[in-house]
């Protein structure tokens, strides 16, 4: 055995080393590449590259779009199959065969594919097997392999020049918060601001100063309170914010003292409502009394009613429409005499409806705008945006918790301008992923009616998109801005505009939410709110 030491150990051992250097560079790289490819799958979802559903023959592809024409609009708009990539439309398919009657196809089971016990399922199927797997090829034929980037006119700045970001104290942070109702409640001198926490299912009475006044529990997370004439209501919207079938909504009288304490009363006025999220008040009948128009959002089913105020605290319901999805509405008084409604609804016939008041408690229905059932219609506001005396309509659509959870490049904020006629034309719009939520005000006291919205299903990569601030410098020509990259802030649920601090301009407040779990975790914490005072001049 030779036991001199090996003069070419050392060489070699440089090259050992050289050598792991680069796998270890080359792995790194493809960890990178792979991760990145996760990131965008995961998060951007749709860039599935999936290419292996068979070609389906020319005559079945032709045939299935007159089917869909027929049968896929007979419940809502017919949505495009370029809405969505395809495999987030093989998701869509059981659901919408369940509704037609179709338990299986080809093998695959579509029971349970929908939860609720609102669903009903017809006895017999509308279509066969053939004409169902029609449908099937031609959206898969025809749908895009992955769905285009959103296309921005200007990127989003990350500044705040308008505002000065305030937080409030740190009881209110937590690694899991869900500011879920936010209101500057100006109808008081100081004004004062209720925070509602989804979690805990708490209510916040707070001072201008961001100091809390009080608190008080309630039997599920409060979505909407309304102030009349000093009568506080305040709307819970079940046990949680979630989709479920539960009638556990409630309506209850709140009464706060002049020293800010607050007291629900023992019995709700209103109770056994389906997911209700928001409650206005008016006398729809003209008989001097004050009666109430509920948003019941529902699950599967849902309504739009009226409570009649018969005295002495009774009430008699009436369903104005039976579509599930009401999510915000507005009072009209044109006419001075009976108030119109104005409605969006969120679900399956998603769009924008003009309810006229015909009297005696009746209503009929006009289409104002109307959207596919993919596009998750969050939010609307009625308000004169080009200054030529007619009220246009700023639409936000963003919901993403759903069967087609990808990043849509159509999900934002439009506005449509009114022609004076009645009719509506799409004359802006600005992509944001998840948008959830749009409040159109003059906030720096230019004369332009600007925009500030948030988001709920934002893009990982662009924690900006939480809330962008959309300046108007003229003719509907916007700037956007967000919050400064080293303030922590993603996602929102709710937002509130009112002067906070009585200096006559326009505040923010933001229902935080943020869950810090799961592999990527942050290890941080986050308030339930934000407050943005107005700095402008």
């Amino acid at each position: 055995m030779n036991n001199k030491p090996d003069s070419h150990r050392p060489a070699k051992n440089r090259k050992v080393v050289i050598i792991g250097l680069i796998v270890l560079v080359i792995g790194t790289m493809v960890v990178y590449s792979l991760w990145q490819i996760s990131e965008n799958k995961q998060d951007n979802a749709n860039s599935d590259l999936r290419t292996d559903y068979p070609m389906a023959t020319l005559q079945s592809i032709a045939q299935g779009k007159i089917l869909s024409q027929q049968y896929c609009r007979s419940c809502h708009m017919l949505p495009d199959p370029a809405l969505l990539n395809r495999f987030k439309w093989k998701n869509v398919f059981p659901q919408m065969g369940l509704r037609m009657g179709i338990k299986a196809h080809r093998g695959e089971s579509y029971v349970g594919t929908i939860k609720g016990d609102d669903l009903i399922v017809p006895d017999k199927p509308v279509l066969n097997e053939e004409q169902w797997q029609d449908i099937i090829d031609y959206y898969m034929n025809t749908a895009p392999i992955a769905l285009p980037a959103q296309n921005r006119p200007f990127a989003i700045k990350r500044e705040l020049p308008f505002f000065s970001i305030q937080k409030p104290k740190q009881s209110f942070e937590g690694k899991q918060v869900l500011g879920c109702y936010v209101k500057i409640d100006n109808s008081v001198k100081p004004a004062r601001i209720f925070v509602a926490n989804g979690q805990t299912k708490k209510l916040y009475l707070l001072s201008a100063q961001l100091n809390v006044i009080d608190s008080v529990s309630t039997t599920g997370p409060v979505v909407d309170i309304l102030f009349d004439h000093g009568n506080t209501m305040i709307c819970t919207i079940g046990n949680e914010l979630g989709a479920n079938s539960d009638k556990l909504g409630t309506i209850t009288q709140l009464t706060i003292t002049t020293e800010g304490k607050m007291q629900l009363a023992a019995r709700p006025v209103f109770d056994k409502l389906g997911r209700p999220v928001q409650i206005l008040a008016a006398d729809l009948n003209n008989d001097g009394k004050t009666d109430y128009v509920i948003c019941e959002f529902g699950s599967i089913t849902g309504e739009l009613c009226w409570m009649e105020n018969l005295g002495n605290g009774a009430f008699t319901k009436h369903v104005i429409s039976a579509l599930p999805g009401a999510i915000k509405a507005y009072i009209d008084y044109r006419d001075n005499k009976r108030p119109d409604l104005y409605v969006l609804f969120a679900q399956g016939e998603e769009g924008i409806f003009h309810f006229e008041n015909k009297g005696g408690g009746k209503f009929e229905a006009k289409e104002i705008l109307r959207f596919p059932p993919i596009y998750g219609s969050s939010y609307f506001e009625v308000v004169d945006i080009n200054h030529d005396g007619y009220k246009d309509i700023v639409y936000t659509c963003g919901d993403n918790g759903n069967a087609t959870l990808v990043l849509k490049p159509y999900h934002g904020v439009y506005i449509f301008l009114n022609d004076g006629k009645g009719s509506y034309r799409q004359q802006y719009f600005y992509p944001i992923n998840g948008c959830y939520k749009a409040i159109a005000k003059d906030f720096d006291g230019d004369g332009n009616i600007d925009i500030a919205t948030i988001s709920l299903f934002t893009d990982a990569r662009q924690p900006e998109e939480g809330f962008v601030y959309l300046k108007n410098t003229g003719n509907l020509n916007f700037m956007p801005y967000a919050f400064p990259a080293d303030i922590k802030f993603e996602r929102a649920v709710t937002l509130d505009a009112g002067d906070i601090n009585g200096d006559e301009k326009p505040d923010l407040l933001i229902g935080n939410a943020f869950f810090d779990f799961g592999p990527f975790k942050y290890n941080i914490s986050e308030p339930l709110f934000y407050a943005l005072k107005n700095i402008s001049k």
